[in-house]
This record gives C-alpha cells, sequence and structure tokens, in this order.
C-alpha cells in the first residue's frame, strides 16, 4: 500500500467562506464522513481545511500564499490510480465554485 495526499482546491478557504447553516453543515459533513465510510482503513488522516497559507523563500522572504489550498487528507491506496478513483467520488467535488482535488503519492525519502 502507498500514501497519498489529497490537497483540496476551493475558490475560498473555509475561513474566509461566509459561516453554513447548521443544518447545511451537518449535511456537508454527513457526505464526508460516508466518503470517510468508503475509503475504512486506508483513511490515515481525514485531515482539516487549511487557511493563512504563507510561502517563505530562499533567504526568509515570506509573503501570502497563492495558492487556493482549503484542505487536505492523507489516505493508503494500492495505486495512484485507486487513490484518483476515491478522489473521484470525494464531496469535495460537489461544492460550488469549482473545487478540485489534487492527488499526491508520497515517496520514501531517499537514505532512510
Amino acid at each position: 500500500m502507498s500514501r497519498f495526499v489529497f490537497i483540496y482546491h476551493a475558490p475560498s478557504t473555509p475561513a474566509e467562506a461566509a459561516p453554513a447553516a447548521p443544518e447545511d453543515m451537518a449535511a456537508v459533513m454527513e457526505q464526508w464522513n460516508a466518503w470517510g465510510a468508503k475509503v475504512g482503513e486506508g483513511l490515515i488522516d481525514f485531515g482539516s481545511p487549511l487557511t493563512h497559507g504563507v510561502r517563505v523563500s530562499p533567504g526568509g522572504a515570506t509573503a501570502p500564499s497563492q495558492r487556493e489550498v482549503a484542505g487536505y487528507s492523507i489516505i493508503e491506496a494500492e495505486s495512484l490510480k485507486a487513490a484518483v478513483e476515491l478522489a473521484k467520488q470525494h464531496p469535495h467535488l460537489t461544492m460550488p465554485g469549482g473545487c478540485e482535488i489534487e492527488v499526491h503519492e508520497a515517496q520514501q525519502i531517499p537514505g532512510m
């Protein structure tokens, strides 16, 4: 099994979005939890929303991140193809505004 990081992209971060009505948030979380149940024990880290990204450059210069990263999850799957299939079923893709998911395979650190 390999580990994969799902990076969730959205036009705004959860912190920037208008607060959802409690019943709407409950419905969204029900979809996310159903997806997590489908992944089962392969769901290593459900993840969390991300906000206030800072880009750090060589020499220590900092600037706000220009990427629309809204969150992450870490899963285990048999292959990249299997991980992508799980991403295709993710409720994040049904959110308004053109949300996307990047799937990255975690590699072994050389020499470790």
